[in-house]
């Protein structure tokens, strides 16, 4: 579409051209699992770009673990320490906030005889780290939660939630951080496995990474079949794996130029919308700039991203995977206000983003605003 305003770039940033770029030029006819030349030449080829991967998060290339995206890595982790776990215990926490790629996967086990606890949320968004103190047990097999929660955009203290689990062995600790790869600093030793979706930073949709530490017991999902691992079967995607690579590289690379300019684009339309008295920012202050969640008293988010989308405005309502026309469970959980939850939809902004788009984006915000005011009042 023509002139459109692209505003949700936590659903998916468009890839990079040197992306896929690297994607086309990957591209061999042999199977990585072949013997033969062009299989050994694949494999090579698949090779260095899992160590190029390794390299730049700080890992193992055998901790590497190639999957569609991060919605089977967090099924894959979830339900496989669970399933490795089931004998010393079947209790697991997580939060409110989770994407429902997390919170399915542990209706799934709960209806598999699993026990789920939830977290309180703090005021700030932040996962209470007291309640978690006294949620653990002695047969917790797993605690999973978000980095960077993608409605709100709230940090989790993952290095504090990491100390604490220091004194139960037997529990493993999965971080969904499809929201913070790529977008801001991320420490991959602090976990036993952190998902990673490469379409989040400009890579391609379709591929995505499971960080899975050495030595941990992880049962797959997808059985038979030769692979780069025994964790997840099926021919190596060996252009994927390439194109993911060079995204990480680029996004990495430039993550401290990008932070600088998507909090200037943060300021300003904080400092703008904050001015209308509708307006309820529902973000922390803390929260990563990328991401800014509010809502407009007594119009439900639905009809005001619709309102919007018809002047050329794509933003979204909770995440492009949640169930439409439900109260967000994040803005909930953090305002404790139905009505506001309902009401409640999502800027998200990348490196790409330019101020000549947030101005426009101003312009045509108050132009909608004004409208659904009107017709409220009616």
């Amino acid at each position: 579409m023509a002139n459109t305003i692209y505003l949700d770039c936590a659903a998916h940033m468009p890839a990079e051209k040197e992306v896929l770029d690297a994607f086309c030029a990957a591209e061999c006819a042999g199977n990585p699992s072949s013997l033969h030349a062009l299989g050994r030449q694949a494999k090579a080829i698949m090779d260095g770009a899992t160590a190029s991967i390794a390299g730049i998060l700080g890992v193992k290339p055998e901790e590497i673990i190639f999957t569609s995206g991060a919605s089977e890595s967090n099924n894959l982790a979830i339900k496989g320490f669970a399933r490795a776990g089931r004998y010393t215990g079947k209790h697991i926490i997580s939060t409110p906030l989770e994407h429902p790629s997390v919170s399915g996967a542990l209706t799934f086990l709960q209806e598999q005889g699993h026990e789920i606890d939830l977290l309180h949320v703090k005021r700030n968004g932040e996962a209470d780290t007291e309640h978690l103190r006294e949620l653990l047990r002695k047969d917790t097999a797993l605690v999973a939660l978000t980095a960077v929660d993608s409605e709100l955009g709230a940090v989790q203290p993952v290095a504090e939630i990491a100390n604490i689990l220091k004194e139960y062995p037997n529990c493993r600790f999965h971080v969904d951080a499809a929201q913070a790869v790529g977008k801001i600093p991320f420490d991959f030793h602090l976990a036993d496995s952190v998902s990673v979706s490469p379409h989040k930073f400009g890579g391609i949709c379709g591929s995505g990474m499971l960080y899975k530490r050495e030595k941990t017991v992880l049962e797959p999902l997808i059985h038979g079949g030769a692979s780069t691992t025994i964790y997840r079967s099926g021919t190596p995607a060996v252009s994927l794996a390439v194109s993911a690579a060079k995204a990480l590289e680029l996004a990495l690379g430039g993550m401290d130029d990008a932070l600088r300019h998507v909090q200037t684009l943060q300021n300003l339309l904080r400092g703008v919308l904050g001015q209308y008295p509708l307006v309820r920012v529902n973000s922390p202050e803390n929260a990563v700039p990328h991401i800014l969640n509010l809502s407009v008293k007594g119009v439900k988010g639905e009809v005001f991203q619709k309102m919007i989308d018809d002047h050329g405005v794509c933003v979204s309502v909770k995440s492009a995977c949640s169930v439409p026309n439900t109260p967000s469970r994040a803005v909930f959980a953090v305002s404790r206000d139905k009505s506001n939850a309902l009401c409640s939809w999502r800027i998200s902004m990348s490196r790409r983003t330019t101020q000549e788009e947030i101005m426009e984006f101003l312009r045509i915000f108050d132009h909608v605003y004004k409208e659904s005011a009107h017709e409220t009042r009616a």
